[in-house]
């Protein structure tokens, strides 16, 4: 086809003609195709015509050109049937007046026109305009003031950019545009934007993400929305976004569920997660129990810092943050802590034993919030154990944690999160 450039409402409700010598028109066009909008510029596929009998999809093949009068030039009739909604992205309908997430400017818009460009011979779609000249465009000021509306200024996201929250298609559509794109932001930025959303938009984001970055970007929203997003969610996926949080910000959820729904979610859970978290959810909000997370790395005394170290980082990729070793002997009961800046400046063949620091500073689960973050603030720690009345372990507070136990709600969300997504690992 040989038209250039231009905006989806310029073409939106053009006439659809079969060139000729005595050309036919068979109706309008009134939408847009796209089969594979994860590609960069997603190639259009073909338009939609309102004929006498119904809707009907002219593939692009068919397209030749948009000539003077603005009717669009077909080679044939079309005759197929519109694919169901759920097998393709419909530009006009899926799009616009829709919310989207611009992943750049990492904040919810409104698509008021798209972009279009033929590249190659071939029809994309390039840009999404969110601006006042989308709106006049689609609205005819165009044809009435055409001066005034080509002096506001485009405001342009390039389709690179955009993630739809429309319900397209969740299997392939929606997954293949939002997965991609959304996992850009940072889980704080990705949770303001989900904040921002309907409680059905903003559910709808979380179930397009993978686990892991929907479990971040849940780990930073409010406990209000995400008891929303919780409900919405279906049980099984619900289970498998909260196995991959903190544990203790997954412990802090379910306590703010109804019991049934708490059962519902920890049976379809893996038995250990399930067991840490119930065990998590028992203790009081306000003490270390109710602060601390499973996930650390605890050692034994006899390995070698050399066999330690081979250790750490054949676990690294699964430990986030690692601030302190834990040392214990086979009943989990803690022997010693050490830093990693003592393990890596310690000799190779030297023992773990020789090395810890056997004066431990902990707390038991019971301890009231206040003094946990008093203790990590006098010792100047970024992590504290919590042990039980024999000495074993049952976890550790981590420094932000304690913070948000003595600090106003409104700025809890805002603060980094330092501890890793995982059950506590064995490093020896």
């Amino acid at each position: 086809m040989t038209f250039h450039e231009g905006f989806l409402s310029q073409l939106v409700g053009r006439k659809a003609v079969v060139a000729g010598d005595r050309p036919l028109s068979v109706g309008k066009v009134v939408d847009f195709v796209v089969n594979k909008p994860d590609d960069t510029f997603p190639k259009i596929d073909g338009i939609v015509v309102k004929t006498r009998d119904g809707p009907r999809l002219a593939p692009i093949e068919t397209v030749l050109d948009v000539d003077a009068d603005g009717k669009v030039l077909l080679s044939s009739a079309p005759t197929t049937r519109v694919l169901p909604e759920n097998e393709a992205l419909f530009l006009i309908e899926d799009l616009f007046d829709k919310q989207i997430v611009d992943v750049d400017g990492r904040k919810v818009v409104r698509i008021n026109d798209l972009e279009v460009a033929n590249t190659g011979g071939t029809l994309r779609v390039v840009a999404a305009d969110i601006g006042v000249a989308g709106l006049l465009r689609r609205l005819g000021g165009h044809k009435f003031a055409r001066a005034i509306v080509d002096k506001v200024p485009d405001t342009l996201i390039s389709w690179h950019d955009v993630a739809p929250i429309a319900d397209v298609n969740p299997s392939e559509v929606q997954l293949s545009v939002s997965e991609n794109r959304l996992s850009r932001l940072h889980p704080a930025d990705l949770a303001e934007i989900i904040g921002d959303l309907s409680t059905q938009d903003a559910a709808r984001v979380v179930q397009s993400l993978d686990d892991e970055t929907a479990a971040d970007a849940l780990e930073h929203l409010d406990a209000e929305t995400q008891r929303q997003i919780i409900d919405d969610l279906g049980t099984e996926r619900a289970a498998d976004i909260i196995e991959e949080m903190d544990s203790d910000d997954a412990a802090d959820l379910l306590g703010e569920l109804p019991e049934e729904r708490q059962t519902e979610l920890l049976a379809e859970m893996e038995p250990a997660t399930a067991g840490e978290l119930r065990e998590l959810v028992s203790y009081e909000e306000d003490t270390a129990g109710g602060l601390m997370t499973t996930d650390y790395v605890w050692i034994y005394p006899h390995r070698t810092v050399k066999a330690t170290i081979d250790k750490i980082r054949e676990i690294a990729p699964e430990t986030e943050f690692i601030y302190y070793l834990y040392v214990t002997d086979q009943a989990e009961k803690l022997l010693g802590v050490l830093s990693l800046r003592t393990l890596l400046l310690s000799r190779p063949e030297a023992t773990i034993h020789s090395v810890m620091d056997s004066d431990i500073v902990s707390v038991k689960p019971d301890t009231a919030s206040e003094d946990v973050a008093a203790a990590i603030a006098r010792y100047d720690l970024l992590a504290l154990p919590v042990l039980d009345e024999k000495g074993h372990m049952l976890g550790i507070v981590t420094v932000d944690d304690a913070i948000d136990a003595i600090i106003p709600e409104g700025l809890k969300r805002k603060l980094p999160r330092f501890t890793a997504r995982h059950q506590a690992a064995h490093a020896s």
